[in-house]
């Protein structure tokens, strides 16, 4: 161009569009990390902030679905977005994804959070729900090229065993993990025969590598689930706020396996155990019953002897009296049985001078003559 040409002289609408088109060659996408400042939300759906740095400030807009949680100026942030010349508002970028950056601003954010999801019910005690123990059927929700799936799987098979374990394969740091995390409850909760438990799992790191379990999305996911939880991220030492709103917490991932199944070989040794003691118990009952039926078969031989002696005695007393009152008796005593024609005279009247009639002695007959009968 010579110093005599004319300057290319450009519309305000056609310069923005060329802005953007070379914007967008060169950098289609660009990740930023600086302080948030000036946040704002509008109509609960819209969300400005700047992010800057010693030396400069860039404005950011999106939504509010795309944060990871209740956020607060001050934080560190990193933040994947498109830069765009606006023709009414100027330059901005226009935000894809948001994490938070650095451990000081992941925990400021996590206490954010926990504070709004606490205030909400999500992690109180009664809304807890047991464990099957143990479960038939596992959905698990884990990475598997991680060490935490291996030793989960591994501790699992030793203990137990024989059970149905369908993995959903994530991510479990990173841009994508909280979309994948979501999208895995989601599915195991659709199915028309679901898991009975649902475990998700994942080793220990930072606290960068750790903050996809506290991102509320991921968090108000677990809590929502159908199917029971159990959540173990990390070491004994870290706790996320998915594992606060779960049903169950283990410390790692080798404890959940621990939780869910008892050890087979200690069951076995309890099951000899137990069956021992059956063995003696069953012993003990016979043996007592064989003592019971001794004592009772004696006890029955004695009563049945004392009731057959005091029989006889009773039949003997009846016996003695039938005797001492029977006729013959009185008949040794000296009295007679009077008949006349087979009949048993009962009166003097009965008969009359010059009638004979028989006299029973003890020891014979007698006939006899009335002489005189005297009447009274």
């Amino acid at each position: 161009m010579s110093l005599n040409s004319e300057p290319f002289i450009l519309q305000v609408s056609d310069f923005v569009a060329l802005c953007n088109q070379t914007l967008e060659y060169a950098y289609p996408s660009v990740t930023i990390v600086g302080e948030l400042t000036n946040l704002r939300i509008s109509k609960n759906r819209w969300v400005y902030f700047d992010l800057k740095d010693e030396f400069a400030s860039v404005k950011f807009f999106g939504t509010v679905y795309m944060l990871p949680g209740p956020l607060e100026d001050g934080l560190m942030i990193q933040v994947r977005g498109v830069p765009r010349l606006h023709p009414q508002y100027g330059f901005s970028i226009n935000m894809q994804s948001m994490s938070l950056a650095g451990e000081g601003s992941i925990k400021r954010a996590m206490a954010l959070l926990e504070a709004k999801l606490r205030a909400e019910g999500l992690f109180a005690d009664d809304r807890k729900r047991s464990l099957p123990h143990p479960p038939r059927s596992i959905g698990l929700i884990a990475s598997s090229e991680s060490a935490a799936y291996h030793d989960f799987i591994k501790v699992l098979k030793e203990r137990w065993g024989g059970l149905d374990i369908a993995l959903a394969d994530v991510q479990v740091q990173g841009e994508v993990a909280s979309s994948q995390i979501v999208s895995a409850i989601k599915y195991f909760n659709q199915q028309a025969n679901p898991p009975e438990v649902l475990v998700v799992t994942r080793g220990g790191g930072s606290a960068d590598d750790l903050a996809t379990f506290s991102n509320e999305q991921v968090t108000r996911a677990i809590a929502a689930s159908r199917i029971p939880t159990l959540v173990a991220i990390g070491h004994e030492i870290d706790v996320s706020l998915a594992e606060l709103a779960a049903d169950q917490r283990a410390s790692t991932p080798s404890n959940a396996a621990e939780l869910l199944v008892p050890d087979r070989r200690q069951q076995l040794r309890q099951l000899g155990i137990t069956q021992q003691s059956l063995h003696q118990s069953v012993v003990n009952l016979l043996q007592d019953a064989q003592n019971y039926i001794k004592q009772t078969s004696s006890q029955l031989n004695q009563n049945i002897t004392q009731y057959a002696l005091d029989q006889r005695q009773s039949i003997i007393a009846k016996r003695d009296l039938l005797i001492a009152l029977g006729p013959a008796s009185a008949l040794r005593r000296g009295y007679a049985i009077l008949r006349h024609g087979g009949k048993v005279i009962r009166s003097a009247k009965a008969l009359k001078n010059g009638q004979q009639f028989t006299a029973e002695l003890s020891d014979g007959e007698l006939m006899a003559r009335v002489v005189d009968s005297t009447l009274q």
